[in-house]
């Protein structure tokens, strides 16, 4: 029986299945961050617990370390209790912890993928909704709650129950300055946040083969907004040339082995999906989300709906029937584990290179690792950041999630490249707009959301 790749590595990972039950389910890497994890290593001590396979899980700080220059001493006191517990726990536990100044700090959706962990055919958890980020490589890849990390700590398992599956193809050609982001929250805006719910999606199509592993990431990474359980692309030559003489990939006659298995990682002919959706995208104009949800979005040369939802209107404060472009902003933030890799950068800085940050416009620049900071610095990105009036600070969640202490001020209103623009997400009354970096750049040499095709 023909199946897609969803099924394929589902049933590989089976341990148990009964009519009527969740299956058990196995998990072959976990990710570790210091806010989902405190209770459940509490668990293991109280019940007496060791560690399933400890070798299995990698832990960083990013949701709430601080950005700043010295970050150490910045953290405030509520941060820094969590920071110094998760260093207690992987001590005592035996995790690896990737920590800041170890050249391997960073949100954990961008260092594993950069350290080789992230591989095909296999699953990996973490508490942080996200997750969905390494489903790029063909892994199946899906958040988890506080009480299941404790789960998969003690026995490497989940009770999970069999997902739908969903089949995603862009259709048309990419235009000039639409990108990857541009194409995830075309879908979101679609087919609704909750479009995709029970489901888990394989992106499928030439657009999609032609992007890089970077780009694929930002796609995976938007699944949960439309309510996916996960999101993924069957692995390819980019993926392998990616992965090849990463720290933690295969070396020698097991990299051949792998690339062996890698390759029978994808949909038969004829395989059957639970629902198929076609997204149009030529032609197509960079996205903006005017409202307060992914999926409330529309292209920057369009207007809000006219029958937009009344609470969202009035919570960030414009009209149905508005253009967005033209849009004022205070703050402009190009980070996350959406769009925080060297990529992203780059593509920012040829916006900023030449130009000024507008007057007034607070402008954070947050590489998504250690890494990734030390190769944007080797490039010179951070002059070209700094030169026109924007902050470059160091690796971590920041100013997507209002957890640590970049924050945007109630009433601000803020061009962002994170995943979410709910109520209060930057900030108490704080206003998101989504977008990509380029668009974000846009905004921040303008002072307004504004269409970056004017600017080339």
């Amino acid at each position: 029986m023909a199946r897609n790749i969803i099924q394929k590595i589902w049933d590989e990972h089976v341990v148990v299945s009964k009519d009527g039950f969740p299956d058990v389910f196995a998990i072959d890497l976990h990710l570790i961050h210091e806010v989902t994890s405190p209770q459940a290593f509490e668990m293991l001590r109280e019940k007496g617990l060791r560690f399933h396979v400890s070798g299995r899980a990698v832990a960083t700080i990013d949701h709430n370390v601080s950005t700043a220059v010295n970050r150490k001493i910045a953290t405030d006191v509520g941060s820094q209790k969590q920071i110094t517990a998760l260093r207690g726990n992987c001590a005592e536990f035996g995790v690896k912890l990737m920590d800041m100044d170890s050249g391997r700090q960073g949100i954990v959706h961008v260092i594993g993928p950069e350290l080789g962990l992230t591989q095909p055919g296999i699953t990996v958890v973490c508490g942080d909704s996200h997750t969905s980020t390494h489903g790029a490589f063909g892994a199946l890849a899906f958040g988890i709650g506080t009480t299941e990390v404790g789960h998969v700590m003690a026995t490497g398992c989940l009770l999970q129950e069999k997902p739908k599956t969903m089949k995603v193809n862009f259709v048309g050609r990419m235009g000039e300055c639409v990108t990857a982001k541009d194409l995830i929250l075309k879908l979101i805006s679609q087919i609704g946040v909750s479009g995709a719910r029970g489901y888990v999606i394989e992106y499928c199509g030439e657009v999609v083969r032609a992007m890089s592993m970077d780009e694929r990431m930002t796609i995976c990474n938007m699944s949960i907004e439309c309510g996916a359980r996960a999101g993924l692309i069957a692995p390819d030559s980019v993926t392998f040339e990616y992965m090849m003489g990463r720290e933690c990939a295969p070396v020698g006659e097991k990299w051949n082995e792998a690339v062996k298995y890698w390759k029978s990682l994808r949909s038969d002919d004829g395989a059957e999906y639970d629902r198929v959706v076609d997204v149009e995208i030529d032609g197509m104009a960079p996205m903006v989300t005017w409202g307060f949800n992914p999926g409330q979005g529309i292209e920057v040369t369009g207007s809000i709906p006219k029958d937009a939802d009344a609470q969202a209107l009035d919570y960030v404060r414009l009209k149905a029937g508005q253009a967005i472009e033209g849009v004022t902003v205070d703050y402009v933030f190009i980070g996350s584990c959406t769009n925080a890799r060297l990529s992203d950068l780059r593509a920012a800085a040829e916006i900023f290179k030449n130009r000024k940050v507008a007057k007034g416009v607070i402008v954070y620049i947050v590489p998504g690792s250690e890494d990734v900071m030390k190769q944007a610095k080797s490039e010179g990105l951070d002059q070209i950041f700094e030169g026109a009036g924007a902050l470059f600070r160091n690796p971590g969640c920041s100013m997507c999630l209002a957890m640590n202490e970049d924050k945007v001020p109630e009433g601000k209103r803020c061009a962002s490249t994170s995943n979410r623009n709910f109520v209060g997400r930057q900030g108490k009354g704080a206003i998101t707009h989504l977008m990509s970096p380029i668009m974000a750049a846009a905004a921040a040499v303008t002072g307004k959301i504004t269409d970056v095709r004017k600017l080339l």
